[in-house]
């Protein structure tokens, strides 16, 4: 777990920012996938497999930066 730990701390923050807007936001119009799906999750219609993999799809993201943030203030302590 602390070599996972170490990666992300080494991850480059501009790769990470990168992908969050691009694969994250994709595509832009008429609105981003995430907000789409996270609608959908909202109101219950979230229910075919492909909508679930593509809501995991496109937070995988904006995960990886929030385990990033939290990886840099375990190591940092």
């Amino acid at each position: 777990m602390q070599q996972f730990a170490q990666f992300l701390v080494q991850l480059p923050w501009i790769w990470v920012i990168l992908a969050c807007l691009t694969l994250g936001l994709a595509p832009f119009v008429p609105e981003p996938h995430l907000w789409e799906k996270l609608k959908m999750l909202g109101a219950g219609t979230l229910v075919r497999p492909l909508d679930i993999f593509d809501l995991v799809m496109h937070a995988a993201p904006f995960i990886v930066a929030l385990a990033k943030l939290a990886a840099m203030l375990v190591v940092a302590k």
